[in-house]
């Protein structure tokens, strides 16, 4: 009896241990949950819209089964149909008459993201893997993909067999782009193309140290060999070269301003900003001036078929952005910002403030006067309109405005009165562009830009003790159209020819009411531009090369400048990568400084139009060889350079010591080498760059002939890491550099005749420069409709004081004053963004 009782209580126990586990397995669990435990074990990915599989909830799968085990158990009990694609994705749509499909590039096979897919009414985009869904009525139903730049498709939807998603080739009609070589070069989102340019795109982007913005600026200086010696995006240093000796195009257009906050920030709103080119070094054909480097800025070039839009605010300012279609072929886009100090003064705009005003006449006036009721602001308004004429004809009209204001009173006690007046200081652009692609066949397409930007740089200064008002501006107005066309010769050569003529008026104005003083001078500058280019890749693309050359006529001038450009790049064994990159440039307009206290000190670099004088045409050449090592998450690149810029101006240099007030025309020679080590793990990216720079004025009407550069930072290392989940990306990174040259007064005699008496010219250094930033982003929801996101930055976490420049001014006592301004101290920021 005593057995059976055992025994009884035995199976009891094992049948109610059965129970608890059949229940625990049995649970039902978001199918969401599941396919990322199937995604984490089998390593398929799975594509599916987001209301497809809402609320469905289901018990999971056993264990040990196959993965067509697994989608035929997930079929039954969903009812949805998951069918296999190339690559081990998976897709998954409602077993009612859902099309489903990936468009990619037939040569290629890389996915087409946005391409448009249609059915009689219904009409869809493909997602970034070229993916799409597609409600159709029936396998009588014709379906037709366009996609600029390829020939449309159209066919039946009963030619495939039911239940397959569809994978539709389409043919490029357009001169072969230039295709990725290194891919993540410092992080996601950021790679190399083999033309030797670099590929930042915002819609992949993941996050750099010390920003949580994207902004354009700021994100490009994260490469080896590009500073900013006063960490500012205004003056961005790119091997050895001046800040205006950089190209910058926002979609085409040549901007003559580029920062915000008078510089601390990009002009430029991310939000309609989607990918950025940069190029140091073998510039095609098509592009001039630049002598140092280029940054193209580009907005989405494509329709979109439904509403979207994104509000986002951090401690310095507000923005909006709204993408909306305007018909099935037309949709535009609008971006706008504007400073918050209007509501509040954040900790980061007090910062940002107090940096552009040090040691200004804005932060420190004469004796007796005090100044008051300072107000900042800046602006910005963005728009880009796209029109797809036919599946042949694209028009795109883009818009840009910007602006940035300050305004404070100066106060003095004269006689007994208090008398109080007004200065102020406007930066400002305008511009507009219109552009015309047209693909006349498979072989031949055109395209046509005409554009006009305007810049104008102003400033009122109230000397109140001697009741006078000095008026100075800076104008700059250039209008251009570009015509080039495309040839496809064959599968490997193309050859792409094309016209640009430029007409560019730079004024200068200085205004004195008391005595009265009048200056203005202005200067016109036509430019006719022919260019033309071949390019050939072998048939697996290992080798790839491009080979161009640009004729231009200065007409005033009467000048003819012909400029050969090259790039080439060929892979070796696996892994290895050789590029070699040169070119011949030109630009006609540089930025001087005339005193260091124009425009109150703030923004008193002003652009000026070469006349052959004076003021010559800058020319360059240089080159580039480059080597790097790709394989198993490590990319190891190197790379030298030399480069020789001539006809350059003193008072272009910036310079802050005995030639300061000096005009001279020279050049300088930069050499070195760019250095990469990068690697990635799971989640984890990590790098370290480094750059080596020697540069070197040559002045042969001075005094001393040959000095360092005002830019030659001879040693940069930055070291950085990156964490990211689906939800989390972390950032944090460590800059360090030599100290930039600088000239001090004798310690003897510093001032002889009330003037400083210098040392050496840049024969020493300022400390050297150091700064560590942190960064961190966190998606609070990722839903169908509408997902938000919080994130901070710490600028300069150690608040390190740098100084990034000084002068010197003799006083009464024969001791020579000296005037510096530090980089950013510690600067905390913090933002929120909701996208819908």
């Amino acid at each position: 009896m005593r057995i059976k009782k055992t025994v009884f209580l035995c199976l009891s126990a094992l049948w109610l241990i059965l129970q608890v586990h059949a229940q625990e397995t049995t649970t039902p669990v978001p199918l969401e949950q599941i396919l990322m435990q199937v995604t984490q074990t089998s390593g398929y990915r799975f594509n599916y819209a987001p209301a497809t599989i809402e609320d469905i909830e289901l018990a999971p799968p056993g264990d040990g089964l196959t993965i067509k085990e697994i989608l035929r158990y997930l079929t039954d009990e969903t009812g949805l149909q998951f069918s296999e694609l190339p690559n081990k994705f998976i897709s998954i749509r409602p077993a009612s008459l859902i099309l489903c499909g990936t468009v990619t590039d037939e040569a290629t096979e890389n996915p087409l993201a946005y391409a448009t897919v249609q059915s009689g009414a219904e009409a869809v985009i493909t997602d970034e893997k070229g993916y799409f869904e597609l409600k159709i009525k029936g396998g009588e139903d014709q379906i037709s993909v366009r996609f600029m730049g390829y020939r449309s498709f159209e066919g039946p939807v009963g030619d495939y067999k039911a239940g397959e998603c569809l994978n539709i080739a389409l043919r490029s009609q357009q001169l072969k782009l230039a295709e990725i070589v290194l891919y993540d070069y410092l992080i996601r989102g950021i790679d190399q193309l083999d033309d030797g340019s670099y590929s930042i795109d915002f819609n992949r982007f993941s996050i750099l140290p010390g920003l949580i913005d994207t902004d354009v600026l700021q994100a490009v200086q994260a490469f080896p060999g590009i500073h900013s010696v006063n960490e500012t995006v205004s003056e961005i240093n790119i091997r050895g070269g001046t800040n205006d000796q950089n190209l910058i195009l926002w979609d085409g257009i040549k901007m003559y301003q580029s920062g915000h906050f008078f510089g601390l920030i990009s002009m430029f709103n991310p939000m309609i900003t989607q990918k950025v080119s940069l190029r140091t070094n073998g510039t095609p054909s098509s592009l001039t001036d630049g002598v140092s480097g280029t940054i193209s800025l580009e907005s989405e070039d494509k329709l979109n078929q439904d509403f979207s839009g994104s509000l986002s605010g951090n401690f310095i300012d507000v923005s909006g952005f709204v993408d909306t279609p305007l018909g099935k072929n037309s949709s535009i886009q609008i971006a706008a910002r504007k400073a918050i100090n209007d509501f509040v003064e954040s900790p980061t705009y007090s910062e940002y403030f107090s940096r552009i005003s040090q040691d200004t006449e804005v932060e420190n006036n004469v004796i007796n006067v005090v100044n008051s009721d300072q107000s900042f602001d800046f602006y910005d308004t963005s728009l880009r309109w796209l029109w797809q004429i036919s599946d042949s004809d694209q028009l795109r009209l883009n818009f840009i405005y910007a602006k940035n204001g300050l305004i404070f009173n100066e106060n003095a006690e004269i006689g007994n009165d208090t008398e109080t007046r007004e200065s102020s200081l406007e930066q400002g652009t305008l511009a507009a562009g219109l552009n015309y692609k047209r693909r006349w066949n498979d072989k031949v397409d055109t395209e046509l830009q005409v554009y006009n930007t305007d810049y104008k740089l102003q400033a009122i200064n109230a000397n109140i003790l001697n009741n006078q008002r000095f008026l100075q501006e800076n104008t700059v107005s250039e209008t251009a159209a570009r015509l080039n066309t495309n040839l496809s010769v064959d599968d490997r050569l193309q050859w792409s020819l094309g016209y640009m003529f430029t007409e560019t008026k730079v004024t200068n104005l200085d205004d004195v009411d008391d005595p009265v003083f009048r200056r203005l001078e202005g200067n016109v500058l036509r430019v006719h531009s022919g260019f033309t280019a071949l390019a050939y890749s072998s048939e697996n693309r290992a080798s790839v090369a491009r080979i161009g050359l640009r004729y231009n006529y200065l007409s005033k001038l009467q000048r003819h400048l012909v400029e050969p450009r090259l790039s080439f790049n060929q892979r070796i064994g696996h892994g290895f990568n050789v590029e070699l990159l040169g070119e011949f440039k030109h630009q006609n307009t540089s930025q001087i400084v005339n005193f260091q206290n124009d425009f109150l000190g703030i923004e008193k670099r002003r652009w000026q139009l070469s006349n052959d004088e004076d003021i010559p045409v800058i020319t360059s050449k240089q080159g580039s060889v480059g080597l790097s090592f790709n394989r198993s998450g490590w990319l190891i690149k190197a790379a030298g350079f030399y480069k020789e810029v001539d006809n350059i101006t003193t008072q272009s240099q910036g310079f802050q010591n005995q030639y300061e007030f000096t005009s001279a025309i020279g050049s300088y020679t930069a050499s070195g080498l760019d250095l990469l080590l990068r690697k990635q793990l799971k989640n984890l990216t990590t790098w370290l760059s480094y750059s080596q720079l020697n540069a070197d004025y040559n002045f042969q009407t001075l005094p001393e002939q040959e000095f360092p550069s005002n830019y030659d930072i001879t040693h940069a290392l930055t070291l950085g890491l990156t964490y990211e989940t689906n939800r989390l990306r972390l950032a944090t990174g460590w800059n360090w550099r030599t100290g930039k040259p600088t000239t001090l007064p004798d310690n003897q005699e510093p001032v002889i005749n009330n003037t400083v008496n210098f040392q050496g010219t840049n024969s020493t250094r300022f400390s050297d420069y150091m700064r560590v930033d942190l960064s961190a982003l966190y998606a609070l929801c990722n839903g169908p409709g509408t997902r938000a996101q919080i994130g901070f930055s710490l600028w300069n976490l150690l608040n390190r004081e740098n100084t990034v420049s000084r002068y010197f001014r003799a006083n009464s006592m024969d001791e020579a004053n000296a005037f510096s301004q530090n980089s950013l101290g510690f600067t905390p920021n913090a933002v929120f963004r909701v996208d819908f």
